[in-house]
């Protein structure tokens, strides 16, 4: 089994900035890619950004230029940095790691974006 512990997540005010921290443990073997997904109140689970094992990254495009993702291979870590944060980023952050065709979850953050 794969475990997934995220941690990082909480409330602030809007432009203001948080750093999301995503550690997988357990049967890691053949890790493909990790990334973040997002799921508002009402709302479908969607992507944020994912990051491959060479460290190619992808966002979506309501968050380009403000975060940024990053891995640690070693500490089978994956980061999201959080800039110029907006109301409508209040979300549950799950965390996701691809491995060997299997999605793997974490069972989420809470980020809040309010003043």
């Amino acid at each position: 089994q794969v475990q997934l512990v995220e941690s990082g997540g909480g409330l602030v005010q809007p432009g203001g900035s948080l750093r999301l921290s995503c550690a997988a443990s357990g049967s890691i073997f053949a890790i493909n890619a990790m990334g973040w997904y997002r799921q508002a109140p009402g709302k479908e689970r969607d992507l944020v950004s994912t990051i491959t094992i060479f460290k190619i990254t992808n966002y979506a495009d309501s968050v380009k230029g403000r975060f940024t993702i990053s891995r640690d291979n070693a500490k089978n870590t994956v980061y999201l940095q959080m800039n110029s944060l907006k109301p409508e980023d209040t979300a549950v952050y799950y965390c996701l790691l691809e491995q060997r065709g299997m999605r793997y979850w974490g069972k989420g953050t809470l980020v809040t974006v309010s003043s």
